[in-house]
């Protein structure tokens, strides 16, 4: 992250919002306990809801202490700065680093247009921004000691995250980021785990990333998607050696805050878990069962990306079902059709289609609306192409190559690719700063009339893409 993004931030983005408060009229020594309890060194003073002044643990050693008043006899008001230095919310991340220097302060409040307090930036917290950076992670993850350090650094990169988005940076830089930060995390996880516990364990096998995780797509949303394919000639105490560590990594995941797979697709759990001979058979199964079940299935390992073991395993299984899918194509064109079952929710006269009722009233499923049949739609013309390399915006270039999709179309869908992404990114940090869990609706009401153009155009390009996906694999003669 370079220096200059983030201090044109405004503060509203950045400060910290859990600010502890006092009255003025409260004794010191229950401010002073408070304080002691929370383990924090400063309390901001509010009357009727309006911050007035700060007392700090350096008020109470140089204004008590030293000299040897009874801090019993007192109140806050007594000692307290006042008034308090504060700053809009709106105003850049700068200006407040130039207010403290000024005024030879560590923290300063930050209020709304009412002059209420609605939160605090210090010094500590700045230089803690300036130091945070995807090189800086790196090491630190590399460096990491135990689960725990892993679980805080798990943390910062969705700090990291939150702090980037908005500041200038790329989506696919951003996205690419955020997969590279969680992918060096779970390889420490495995270091940590084979140091401590498996020193012993079989080369014969490969742990896989499935889905955005194997596409290197992830957002702030993602769960656990993977699984284990392993040689066919290990032994029975190899393959349970196997078992022991999958069970351990998946708990290890779980424990520094990679929600689980809904649908239970993780290494610990025997479906996902197969020799090589083994995945052959079920996918094959899959693809001559071209079920809804099935295809979601197929769809998630389609992406399977080897993190962790013997890449040959996965080759294997690419070259496998490529030959599968060149004698029988039917299965692709059911995968076709599963993405056409997103219907683009767009009505009369291009008005967006919104939730109507219940906690996400008025906000739009944009996974739903069009990521999903993009990033889908790309990677089933690709395994048509035979091509597996990369994620969405690789695949789209591939095609443009190969004449599947023209100039125009590949860059427009693209763009609408990233458009949708970054409007999903900003909501789910919203959602972060609001203390609120990520998912993937967005609020049409925040977006402002040129965005909500932009979206209406974005659903449309991805319209049109559904159909230009049922012209080519001929979905209306599909039964």
């Amino acid at each position: 992250m370079a220096e200059t993004n983030f201090f044109f931030l405004p503060v509203k983005q950045f400060c910290r919002r859990d600010v502890v408060t006092c009255g003025p009229d409260d004794a010191l020594v229950a401010a002073a306990e408070v304080m002691r309890e929370k383990n924090i060194s400063s309390l901001v003073v509010c009357e009727n809801g309006t911050p007035i002044g700060i007392f700090t643990d350096r008020d109470m050693r140089n204004k008590v202490v030293s000299r040897g008043i009874d801090s019993c006899t007192l109140k806050v008001r007594e000692i307290m700065n006042s008034p308090l230095i504060g700053i809009s919310e709106d105003n850049f991340l700068y200006e407040a680093l130039y207010r403290m220097s000024r005024n030879n302060i560590h923290r300063i409040g930050v209020v709304d247009g009412d002059g209420r307090l609605t939160g605090i930036v210090t010094d500590s917290d700045i230089i803690r921004l300036q130091s945070r950076s995807p090189q800086q992670m790196i090491c630190a993850i590399e460096e990491a000691e135990s689960v725990d350090v892993l679980r805080e650094l798990h943390t910062e990169v969705e700090s990291l995250t939150v702090h980037l988005v908005g500041t200038g940076v790329a989506v696919p830089e951003l996205v690419r980021m955020i997969a590279h930060l969680n992918d060096r995390i779970l390889l420490r996880l495995i270091a940590l785990l084979a140091a401590e516990r498996f020193a012993d364990l079989p080369k014969g096998f490969a742990f896989v990333v499935l889905g955005s995780e194997g596409r290197q797509e992830q957002t702030l949303t993602t769960d656990q998607d993977n699984a284990i394919i392993y040689s066919d000639d290990l032994s029975a105490a190899e393959v349970e050696k196997i078992k022991e560590f999958s069970e351990a990594l998946i708990g290890a995941l779980l424990s520094i805050g990679v929600p689980p797979c809904p649908g239970g697709i993780m290494a610990k759990n025997d479906t996902w878990r197969r020799s090589l001979s083994g995945w052959r058979n079920v996918i094959d199964s899959w693809m001559d069962n071209a079920v809804p079940e099935n295809i979601l299935n197929g769809s998630m390992f389609f992406d399977l990306r080897t993190l962790y073991g013997d890449p040959s395993l996965e080759q294997s299984l690419k070259t496998h079902i490529s030959n599968h899918l060149r004698k029988n194509s039917a299965f692709l064109a059911w995968t076709a059709a599963n993405v056409l079952r997103f219907k683009v929710p767009l009505g009369l006269f291009g008005r967006i289609k919104v939730e109507k009722k219940g906690e996400h009233r008025g906000a739009l499923d944009i996974k739903k609306a069009g990521i999903f049949t993009i990033t889908e739609g790309a990677k089933v013309l690709a395994l048509e192409a035979g091509v597996w390399q990369g994620g969405t915006h690789e695949r789209l270039q591939t095609l443009v190559a190969k004449g599947i999709l023209d100039q125009k179309k590949g860059e427009d869908l693209t763009a609408t690719y990233d458009f949708l992404v970054y409007q999903r990114l900003r909501s789910q940090v919203a959602e972060i700063r609001a203390g609120l869990v990520p998912n993937n609706y967005v609020l049409l009401n925040d977006l402002n009339r040129m965005e909500l153009g932009r979206m209406k155009l974005a659903l449309e390009g991805v319209q049109t893409f559904q159909e230009f996906l049922s012209l080519h694999f001929n979905l209306a003669h599909l039964r």
